[in-house]
């Protein structure tokens, strides 16, 4: 599927603003820190907990979108012993927030940071998390440094995670390592991000797990404006996500071996689910056979042809149903995997965006010390799922309705224009209404019919309405 650039003309004025301040009011989004949090976050980055490990000599760096300043994760990668050496530094939020303070209580009332078109409502005050907890390039400051050695096949033989100092040297983004390793200028701790991740990726499908390559719907800010745009991931994207999921399975083994943890879990699909695609896949006329399994069948399928694409959406829906499941004492919970990722995993390399990764670091760091955990982190244990279950919603709704604000906006002039698109969703109960997916611009909306829509197939459209006060796009068959 192609990538197309939309530009909204007038982005910055009403009724787009309008209507995206009105939806952080409607979700009761806070438009600014108390006082006291931005007090106290101004005192803590001046003089947070400095780590007794110095590793500000390994030249590390980050692999982040261009505009991107709060950043979480920086890596340095190595050949080691026959095999490879992976250096991940976390942002160590923890050396910044006091428990029980007013950063720690605003943090646990926000949960996730939220991205709109016109503004980023953070988790922590930007003093933190674009300022001194963020891995900038030159900077150096506190993280959560795992180390972990693989052998030539990319398996794991050991990890380790401590405090240290460090300071990144380069600030990187997707588009620009994809460039530098396709045309082999890239220096070999970036050139090994392709070779490691690959590896990693073949011991993926050894496993069963799956990573969805879905086109995104993205909102790009742009010279004041917004472009509406399909971005297809690059396979640099794919590897920088296997190191964070490298680490998230090193950090669920760990707590699963200490007995105390919290896990990002997700159960297998039910049966019934897995029945539902296979009917998807036949009105789409895609093969699939009864000896392939869900994973292979995934890693076959094209996002750039519309059937497949279409066939990948719906099967984001075996996602949905990933929670956090906190264990203490030794007692193992029933599932400790998640589906996805085939594998024991949990969220830890995103502390300055989502709250539970502060937590899962301070587990790990106390497992691989062999101490008790900090009463602090044992006390939020039981609470932190449904906190983090309420943020995702939050997240969720706020992405859902950013976009189709954003739709709104990119169409309002143009009702009754017909377009070229593509059903890509149909009601199972009212095989009349689904959505559909525009080329160009880059939109997907509401249709309703008065026949059954052909699921997969191409379908002339007209848009019937488009207002951005409402957050309504709708379709039907031209």
């Amino acid at each position: 599927m192609p990538r197309r650039h939309i530009r909204v003309k007038g982005a910055p004025e009403a009724p787009l603003r309008a209507a995206l301040a009105a939806l952080r009011t409607d979700l009761h989004i806070p438009e600014s820190f108390p006082p006291e949090v931005l007090a106290e976050a101004e005192g803590v980055a001046r003089f947070p907990a400095v780590p007794g490990h110095d590793a500000t000599d390994i030249p590390f760096f980050t692999v982040d979108p261009p505009t991107a300043e709060d950043l979480d994760q920086a890596m340095h990668l190595s050949r080691h012993d026959g095999g490879y050496r992976v250096r991940y530094a976390i942002a160590d939020v923890a050396a910044f927030v006091v428990p029980g303070g007013a950063l720690d209580s605003e943090a646990h009332h926000r949960v996730n940071t939220l991205y709109f078109p016109d503004e980023r409502v953070p988790l922590h005050p930007a003093v933190l998390s674009e300022g001194a907890a963020s891995l900038l390039p030159g900077q150096t400051c506190p993280a959560v440094l795992w180390t972990i050695d693989l052998d030539g096949d990319g398996r794991t033989v050991a990890a380790d995670v401590r405090r240290a100092l460090v300071r990144s040297r380069a600030k990187l983004d997707y588009a620009g390592v994809q460039k530098r390793i396709d045309e082999g200028t890239a220096e070999e701790p970036v050139a090994l991000l392709r070779e490691i991740g690959e590896a990693r990726e073949r011991l993926e499908v050894e496993r069963g797990g799956i990573s969805l390559n879905v086109p995104e719907q993205e909102i790009v800010e742009y010279d004041h404006t917004y472009e509406l745009s399909y971005r297809a991931p690059l396979p640099a994207d794919a590897w920088n996500a296997q190191i964070s999921l490298l680490t998230g399975m090193a950090a669920a083994d760990l707590m699963l071996a200490h007995g105390t943890g919290v896990l990002r879990t997700l159960p297998v699909a039910p049966d019934g689910a897995v029945a539902r695609l296979r009917r998807t896949a036949h009105a789409l006329r895609i093969e699939w056979p009864h000896h392939v399994s869900y994973a292979a069948l995934i890693r076959s399928l094209n996002p750039h042809r519309p059937r497949h694409a279409a066939f990948l959406q719906e099967c984001t829906t075996l996602l949905r149903g990933a929670g956090y499941t906190v264990f203490r004492d030794g007692a193992l919970p029933s599932v400790t995997t998640h589906a996805a990722v085939a594998a024991p995993y949990a969220h830890c390399t995103a502390p300055l965006r989502r709250l539970a990764d502060r937590y899962a670091s301070e587990l790990c760091l106390a497992a691989a010390a062999g101490e008790a955990p900090p009463d602090w982190v044992l006390m939020a244990l039981d609470t932190l799922p449904k906190q983090m279950a309420e943020g995702a919603r939050r997240a969720g709704t706020v992405e859902r309705e950013c976009v189709d604000i954003v739709e709104a906006a990119l169409l309002k002039d143009r009702v009754g224009e017909v377009f070229d698109g593509c059903v890509v969703e149909v009601e199972a109960r009212r095989p009349t209404v689904g959505k559909v997916l525009l080329q160009q611009p880059a939109v997907i909306g509401r249709i309703e019919a008065g026949a059954p829509l052909p699921l997969g197939e191409r379908l002339p459209v007209r848009l019937t309405e488009a207002d951005p006060g409402t957050a309504k796009v709708r379709f039907t068959p031209a």
